[in-house]
């Protein structure tokens, strides 16, 4: 598939006890399916060609042949197809019986993987039937006329990605078998189970799964046997899961009567990435190098879809609805964290915080109201300034006033406009001429006022500059750029208007809450430029640099995946369908590399301020990039977009 997606289906297929050729009839018509819907790989469940409830007859040598005789015609009925199949079934090999999964693809045996662990407890039996298989490696065994290579020492490779097969218990032991397969190479794990559900397990299974996809930085396609598996003493609901490093891209209908398979599309370039820069990860794989055997299926050649079988979130900085109020409490809490220390550690008398109106200065301010809150100290000890300005409107000086009215704190208004008139005319500038000159000179006055502020009151400045301005430089070098302590460095623009949000929801009376709410939709603003004939603002910035909202996914997708832009660009047609075309987000993604890049110098030289998220800009931290880059290569990518 397109961009390094790889689309793998996990089938729950009915199943009725000890009829392998009817077993296999319901298996034939998944695989075509899936092939059909451009699966690359389908996994099926464990012992899915006799059923895993047989008990004893599978000491019975008419079940053998039979399974073995039914795999022999569902190969030679796929042989067409371009598709990876994973079946279980019970295989004997030199008088002992292992419970098998069988790897084929167009009517060839790749390779057979036993099961390590065999559970032997409460309602498990398998010891009864089975052997391990823990220390079968470098061998082979004979299966539908064919010798192929046998043992838990196998990796398997298309040419899109590696992936490698264990079998229900074995993801429950303590040391999985998959955690060395991932270590060596395997990027997806395919996982055949006969879970039996009871109360809270299948909960428990999925907080498994996606811890151990996770540590593992791996994709995980899990699939466990339902209806038609005996009920003597326990019922297999059926279910099939795929995580991808710890996220849930899909998973089944449980309970079913009828065959259920789920596809999705994994992101393997994506857990490429997190590979490649996680040096834990490369340390713990040269401890537990193995010897594997890597099996090609260099003529499995599936075409090329556009279609994305996955869900693409336009928002990826915002918590999803059932987590926002505990993250939102948790955003804050490393906030005020971060300046309390601060605060505690400078032996700081006050803080000074310049107020516009506007969003980033009333997170900012709200920050500092919970961090005097929370260590007891008077809130007046918060200094908020406003400081009018030639673009300063009647709507965000209000909101800015009743505020930090509403809020209790110290308040001072201090006027820039006479300071910039004498200092346009100290440099020869005409007022008239509403350049970056006029801007960039109100934002320096702005910030000499707030430090010299600090300096009176034996406090500093908190920097109310958020990720997103930082990214794109959109801040004014040693103006607005300059504090000493951000606190909204971390808190891309999309996640700011989400946190305020959530305060006056929660936190707010009705008079404050209506004033945060008017802030949210107020639109995004330095305002430097003169107001309009109306008073209304004149000069708004996603009208100059692009939607804050495609950035942020730009932003995402760029620093936390290290994407090319052509991706990006791809991912963000799925995200924003409908919302925007393909011309404007082209449009505002080269603006964003192109700014990017010529802006580092910014963010070479940031004040301190805490990280919130994956994402981080501080050139001490997550951000180790010069200030002299050429941006040539991406901006090539996207000319061939």
């Amino acid at each position: 598939m397109k961009y390094g997606f790889v689309r793998v289906a996990a089938a729950v297929p009915r199943t009725t006890v000890a009829d392998c050729r009817q077993n296999a009839a319901f298996i034939k018509a998944e695989i075509e399916k899936a092939h059909q819907k451009k699966a690359e790989a389908i996994v099926f469940p464990e012992l899915c060609m006799t059923a895993y409830t047989c008990a004893d007859l599978f000491f019975q040598s008419a079940l053998l042949r039979n399974a073995e005789e039914a795999l022999t015609t569902l190969m030679e009925q796929t042989a067409h197809l371009d598709i990876i199949s994973i079946v279980g079934m019970p295989v004997a090999s030199q008088s002992v019986l292992y419970n098998c999964a069988v790897v084929f693809s167009k009517g060839h045996i790749l390779g057979i993987v036993p099961k390590t662990y065999l559970p032997n407890y409460q309602e498990f039996y398998e010891q009864r039937w089975f052997r391990s298989g823990k220390d079968i490696r470098n061998s082979s065994a004979t299966l539908c006329g064919q010798t192929v290579p046998f043992g838990t020492d196998l990796l398997f490779r298309t040419r899109d990605f590696t992936f490698a097969v264990e079998i229900c218990e074995d993801l429950w032991a303590t040391i999985a078998p998959s955690c060395s397969h991932t270590l060596n190479g395997a990027e997806v794990v395919f996982n055949l189970s006969a879970d039996n559900d009871l109360i809270s397990k299948h909960k428990y299974l999925q907080t498994m799964l996606a811890s151990h996809s996770a540590k593992c930085l791996a994709g995980y396609v899990y699939t466990s046997c339902g209806f038609g598996e005996s009920t003597t003493d326990v019922v297999f609901g059926g279910k099939s899961l795929v995580y991808e490093n710890g996220t849930l891209l899909a998973e089944s209908e449980r309970f079913a009567l009828e065959t259920e398979t789920t596809y999705a599309d994994i992101d393997v370039e994506m857990i490429r990435h997190e590979r490649m820069q996680n040096t834990t990860y490369a340390a713990n794989a040269e401890m537990h190098r193995a010897q594997y055997r890597t099996l090609e299926a260099a003529d499995i050649c599936t075409p090329d879809t556009d279609d994305l079988l996955r869900s693409i979130n336009p928002t990826p900085f915002i918590p999803v609805s059932k987590d926002m109020d505990e993250k939102c409490e948790e955003i804050f809490s490393i906030q005020t964290s971060g300046l309390a220390k601060r605060i505690v550690h400078t032996r700081a008398k006050s803080v000074v915080v310049g107020i516009s109106g506007g969003l980033d200065s009333t997170l900012a301010l709200l920050v500092c109201v919970k961090t005097f809150d929370k260590l007891g100290l008077p809130r007046k000890g918060i200094t908020g300034v406003t400081m009018p300005g030639f673009g300063t409107t009647d709507r965000t000086y209000t909101n800015a006033m009743t505020l930090m009215q509403s809020l209790g704190i110290d308040i001072r208004e201090v006027s820039i406009r006479e300071a910039c008139i004498q200092h346009f005319k100290d440099i020869n500038h005409d007022i008239a001429v509403h350049d970056v000159t006029y801007e960039n000179s109100q934002a320096r006055e702005r910030t000499q006022i707030l430090m010299d502020i600090a300096n009176q009151t034996g406090g500093f400045v908190v920097g109310t500059g958020d990720l997103s301005e930082l990214a794109l430089g959109w801040a004014t070098y040693n103006g607005d750029h300059m504090s000493m302590y951000g606190v909204n460095a971390g808190v891309p623009k999309t996640l700011v208007k989400y946190l305020v949000r959530w305060v006056a929801d929660n936190e707010m009376d009705s008079t404050s809450k209506a004033t945060l709410i008017d802030i949210i939709d107020t639109p995004i603003s330095p305002e430097l430029i003169p107001a309009d004939e109306n008073g209304q603002i004149n000069q708004k910035t996603e009208d100059l640099v692009g939607p804050y909202e495609l950035h942020d996914f730009f932003i995402y997708n760029m620093l936390r995946h290290g994407f090319a832009p052509d991706k990006i660009f791809y991912l963000a047609q799925k995200a924003f369908a409908g919302r925007y075309d393909s011309e404007t987000i082209e449009k505002w993604l080269r603006t964003c590399v192109r700014r990017f890049f010529i802006q580092q110098f910014k963010r070479s030289c940031l004040p301190d301020g805490p990280k919130i998220g994956s994402v981080s800009l501080s050139p001490r931290g997550d951000l180790r990039m010069p200030s002299d880059a050429s941006s040539a290569a991406w901006l090539e990518n996207i000319d061939k977009l």
